[in-house]
């Protein structure tokens, strides 16, 4: 018997959470270190699971594997990773030390012994930070729609307790307003997540009857269904194959979040710490816009070209909507939650371009983007932690006195809009131009958020970092050692797959590939013909 790489990857975590909150509460360092090394053990995993991951071997999914579990309903403990899955647990178990490091000193015990002042266990922070890594982690390698339902929905209890419990202490108005804004935050993240994830729960047994009905015994394998589809054995009728798309992509689209159903982003990013809000959107948001890949698109092909128009139209509201509510943004965290509103946008688009370009640069732009908006919201976080403040406006010629915080910051805001020379302009270009073989009219469109974010990006740039410098920020100190060891990979990272994507794409075109191939979509061919096929026609 194989060792189960993929389930020690997601048990790591998991077993540091339990770990971690055993720690005594005299010894608030142990538990943070322990959490560190927890967290590192499990980037050494994912490293293990890219570096036997075979770019060339076919099949489907990799280092698979599967055990029963409920044999009467047909579920089974089954796990397997494409080339997408694997570029995505390397980003979440890349993101969670730094995420570490970054919020150290986020739960440690408030200077003020008023009683209005809630204490924040620093062991539970960082157990709660562990067990949605694991969570993430067991979700991008589920292969059985049950066991990702399970995961999909389990992970909002420790996101609620990291919004509501251990929120952001740099708002106005003081503390019990600040309690109290993080706890309707927390509350309208559980509650549009959850709602999404009855809906499709609903659709999880839909499906279970549906193949119970055609195969004889029900199934929730994704790899049994497909192939059963492809077969001719398992046949949906249209209607039925909608619905259960629908609810499969309902709960995916809150999730990601896309318009209208993302209005629990702004508040959930806002009240949360920084580090937090990046494990927000650049790792659980994650798991909407690859289920869209790997669930939606694989499991209800018919459907999901059915669905692309309306899909398209939401996705381009999306990016011109967030753009252009981030720049009327006064709060900092507010806009990169706008900001990641439209760049979800962007990666649905290309998701359901049904293109090879789209759907390679959608999978590039979750990775590229998860790093992007790391590296400016935990610098933007260093930055809040500094003045007490999320408001645009109380600062003004931070880089007179903090240079290096505002240098990466700038580095993070410039990946944020997509510089050429930085990684998420590749995969917006490769999304763009998906896009625009198949819908040039959604891909012209869709071109004006870049224009957007350039103005979102460098209006706040020149807010807060230029300018005169203000008397409160006068005695900003720069960034200190574990803040650079924070921030220094991660604008590496960004330079390193701006100049050279090829590692990534090798990674995810055959995953791509295969996903196009199940909802039997090709690229479209050129109008111009190329010069062999000029060349064949005379």
């Amino acid at each position: 018997m194989s060792f189960p790489l993929l389930t020690a990857t997601a048990a790591v975590p998991a077993i540091g959470a339990i770990v971690t909150a055993a720690v005594p509460a005299a010894k608030r360092t142990a538990a943070k270190w322990l959490a560190l090394l927890f967290s590192l053990a499990t980037l050494v995993l994912a490293a293990v699971v890219a570096v036997r991951f075979d770019t060339g071997a076919r099949g489907p999914f990799q280092l698979t594997e599967s055990h029963a579990w409920i044999k009467d309903f047909g579920v089974r403990y089954e796990l397997g990773v494409d080339g997408i899955a694997v570029a995505l647990i390397a980003l979440t178990a890349l993101l969670v030390p730094f995420v570490i490091l970054a919020g150290w000193h986020d739960a440690d015990p408030m200077e003020d012994p008023a009683p209005n002042r809630r204490w924040r266990p620093t062991q539970g922070f960082f157990a709660l930070v562990l067990a949605v890594e694991a969570m993430v982690v067991i979700s991008f390698e589920a292969t059985d729609v049950f066991l990702f339902y399970i995961f999909f929905e389990a992970m909002l209890i420790p996101m609620y307790f990291l919004i509501g419990g251990f929120g952001d202490r740099a708002g106005a108005g003081g503390e019990e307003r600040s309690a109290k804004l993080r706890s309707q935050a927390a509350v309208k993240f559980l509650l549009y997540n959850l709602a999404g994830g009855l809906i499709m729960l609903a659709a999880v047994i839909g499906l279970y009857a549906a193949t119970a009905d055609q195969l004889g015994s029900g199934t929730f394998s994704l790899t049994e269904i497909v192939q059963a589809r492809a077969a001719g054995k398992l046949e949906l009728a249209a209607g039925t194959e909608r619905l259960l798309f629908l609810g499969f992509f309902f709960a995916f689209a809150v999730k990601a979040p896309l318009w209208p159903l993302h209005t629990w982003l702004p508040g959930a990013m806002g009240e949360s710490t920084a580090p937090v809000a990046v494990l927000i959107t650049a790792v659980v948001d994650k798991v909407g816009t690859f289920a869209m890949l790997r669930f939606c698109l694989q499991l209800f092909p018919e459907a999901s070209s059915w669905a692309t128009p309306v899909i398209l139209v939401l996705a381009v509201i999306s990016i011109l909507y967030g753009a252009l509510l981030a720049v009327g943004q006064r709060d900092i965290k507010r806009l990169v939650a706008y900001a990641s509103i439209s760049h979800f946008g962007f990666i649905i688009m290309g998701i359901f371009a049904m293109t090879s370009q789209g759907q390679g640069g959608a999978t590039l732009y979750m990775v590229n983007h998860g790093i992007s908006t790391a590296a400016l919201m935990l610098v933007a976080g260093f930055l809040i932690s500094r003045r007490g403040s999320r408001l645009i406006a109380d600062y003004g010629g931070v880089q007179k006195v903090a240079p290096v915080l505002a240098g990466t910051f700038l580095v993070g805001g410039l990946a944020t809009l997509s510089l050429p020379g930085l990684a998420p302009f590749v995969s917006e270009f490769l999304v763009l131009v998906g896009t625009f073989s198949r819908y040039p009219a959604v891909g012209i469109v869709a071109t004006a958020g870049i224009v957007l974010a350039a103005l979102y990006v460098l209006v706040l740039y020149q807010r807060t970092m230029t300018g005169p410098v203000k008397a409160e920020v006068r005695a900003m100190p720069d960034l200190k050692a574990r803040e650079l060891a924070v921030v220094a990979p991660l604008i590496a990272l960004l330079l390193f797959l701006g100049v050279y994507p090829k590692p990534l794409t090798d990674l995810v075109n055959p995953a791509v590939d295969h996903t196009l191939s199940v909802v039997d979509q090709h690229d479209p061919r050129p109008d111009v013909p190329v010069k062999a096929d000029a060349e064949a026609a005379k």
